[in-house]
């Protein structure tokens, strides 16, 4: 089955001085995406920090999305907490609201776990959670240590049709991406990097949702408008060019400071620990990496050193 490739975007979240979810900044970025080519946003996963938030944070913050004129249908937020409850919780929330869908890590502090244990997770949740929930599964094995395998995907599958409507494959995996696409085409598979969106798309994947979005979105727009046509490589090559710079710095600080000199707003550049702003050591990379996405942002912001 066919999809439109489209880009969704797991926004940054930023935070005030006390460290508390600043909502004006979450949705004045969130809506330049949008205004920047975004199809969507996926907010409250790895980008945005959601695993250093509370349940309460993260609902209320959803909330100030759809309150400052997102469209819930264009937001795929994550739901996935280590406890069942919690992501109970914000499954329900989500889906209360009318989003588009609701991105799922599986519990995550255990580690080795059977796979009965995972598909109990994702069963209760979908259970509780009732009717209308599109549930796009968070494969990101390397953070999570617990894999998304084919065989718990297609469990899922058989045991709830219609319920599973995604995945977001982080794993830098290409094979593992196409084996998935391969396995269910009927279901959205996107890919985490950029890099990997040509060949996502001819194998019948669903597009991109990238942390370099936030950053790029103008571009990655535009690969997905050249594939198959002249412009591919050299979208395709400007798109890696931007990740790359990035991907030479930690990535999160680095996106976030690169946002405050897009912005000249120094504000967007602070993480909430045990995330660490990013060390004036990478301000020359900082800068020739925001260089390459804002020509014209101004570069006074500190972004570096906030």
């Amino acid at each position: 089955m066919p999809h439109t490739p489209r880009l969704y975007v797991p926004a940054i979240t930023p935070f005030g001085p006390d460290l508390a979810v600043d909502h004006t900044r979450l949705v004045a970025h969130s809506r330049l995406l949008l205004d920047d080519g975004a199809d969507g946003l996926a907010p409250f996963g790895t980008t945005s920090e959601a695993t250093s938030m509370s349940v309460e944070e993260r609902t209320a913050a959803l909330e100030a999305l759809v309150a400052g004129g997102i469209a819930p249908g264009r937001l795929i937020p994550g739901t996935g907490c280590a406890a069942l409850p919690d992501t109970i919780r914000l499954t329900r929330h989500a889906l209360a609201l009318g989003v588009k869908g609701a991105l799922m890590l599986p519990p995550f502090y255990y580690k080795g776990v059977p796979e009965d244990g995972v598909f109990a997770a994702y069963a209760r949740t979908i259970e509780a959670a009732g009717p209308g929930l599109r549930l796009y599964l968070y494969h990101i094995p390397q953070m999570s240590g617990v894999p998304i395998t084919l065989s718990l995907i297609a469990r899922l599958v058989e045991a709830f049709p219609g319920v599973v409507a995604g995945l977001k494959d982080s794993s830098g995996n290409w094979e593992n991406t196409a084996a998935v696409i391969a396995a269910f085409p009927a279901i959205e598979v996107f890919s985490a990097s950029e890099s990997l969106l040509p060949r996502n798309v001819a194998a019948g994947g669903a597009g991109c949702i990238s942390a370099t979005a936030n950053v790029n979105a103008r571009g990655i727009a535009r690969l997905i408008r050249a594939i198959g046509t002249d412009d591919e490589a050299a979208a395709l090559a400007d798109a890696g060019r931007i990740r790359a710079a990035f991907e030479a710095m930690p990535v999160i600080p680095a996106v976030k400071a690169a946002i405050a000199l897009r912005l000249g707003d120094p504000a967007y550049a602070t993480t909430r620990p045990p995330l660490a702003a990013l060390a004036p050591a990478h301000a020359a990379t900082l800068e020739a990496a925001a260089a390459l996405c804002f020509p014209a942002a101004p570069q006074s912001a500190g972004g570096a050193r906030a």
